[in-house]
Parts: structure tokens; C-alpha cells; sequence
């Protein structure tokens, strides 16, 4: 298995933490010289609040660990394609990579919904896309299908 596929499956750990809380289940890890030093998941309904993305908190995590507000030669691994929002605090960060499973059709950012590379911003973040994208989408979809059959039977 390359590192790709090894840190990805790493972000989908943290992807089924957040599902076993009832969270949108999406996982990142962020890796700095070949080793992990920020790892989260979505914590929005635990914290209330709508912007603990997954990536959010990495972020927070990785720059308390480097002691700066600079990512640089550090990859992102994300199991769903990120948002404008955790976008723009990506390229805010500087991070140098982001490595992601499934596409977001609906909010991605990275090319789905809108490409953050193409607007005329001080950083541009290397991209690749479809790491174990058919897992990465597996859970996705089957979180939404439970919560479907709740509301359903509710």
C-alpha cells in the first residue's frame, strides 16, 4: 500500500469516530516529514458549532504543534473534499498539499462546486484526488441512509 492510500486510511478512522457520534463522518489527518501530527474529525453537533469541520480542527492542531501559523511542506488527508470554507482556511495556512477520498459535488471546492486554485489568491495548494475514494464514499453514504431510515421510521 502507498503512504497515500496509508494516511487516507488513517482519515477514515477518524471518519467512522465521527459517524459513531452521529456526525457527518469525515476524517483528516495532517502529516508534516512523514508523520502525523494533527488527526480530527467532524465535531459540529457535539461542539454546536458549524465550523468544527474536520479540516478545521486539524489546522488548529497541526499549527499548535509547529508553533506557527504557516503549514508549509504539510499534506492534508481529508475523506471528503473540502468546503469554501475549510478552502479558504487551507490556503490562509499555506498547507502545501491536500489529499482527498471522495468528491463533494454539492460544496466541494477543489473543483466540484468551485476551485479555490483558479481564484487569484497569494497561495496556490497542490491537489490530489480519488484516494480510496470508493471507502471514503461508502460512508458517507451509509450515514446518510441511517439517518434517512430514522427519520423515516420516526
Amino acid at each position: 500500500m502507498e503512504n497515500d492510500e496509508v494516511y487516507m486510511q488513517k482519515a477514515l478512522l477518524q471518519a467512522k469516530y465521527a459517524f459513531e457520534e452521529n456526525e457527518v463522518p469525515v476524517g483528516a489527518v495532517i502529516v508534516y516529514d512523514n508523520r502525523i501530527i494533527a488527526k480530527a474529525h467532524n465535531q459540529i453537533e457535539r461542539l454546536k458549532d458549524p465550523t468544527a469541520h474536520a479540516e478545521m480542527i486539524a489546522i488548529t492542531q497541526a499549527t499548535s504543534f509547529l508553533q506557527s501559523k504557516w503549514l508549509n511542506k504539510c499534506t492534508l488527508y481529508v475523506t471528503l473534499e473540502p468546503c469554501l470554507m475549510c478552502a479558504g482556511a487551507l490556503v490562509l495556512s499555506r498547507i502545501d498539499k491536500v489529499i482527498f477520498g471522495a468528491v463533494d459535488p454539492k460544496t466541494g471546492a477543489f473543483g466540484s462546486k468551485i476551485d479555490i486554485n483558479e481564484l487569484a489568491l497569494n497561495h496556490k495548494i497542490k491537489i490530489k484526488k480519488n484516494i480510496l475514494e470508493n471507502e471514503c464514499s461508502i460512508i458517507i453514504k451509509e450515514f446518510f441512509k441511517k439517518k434517512r431510515k430514522a427519520n423515516y421510521l420516526s
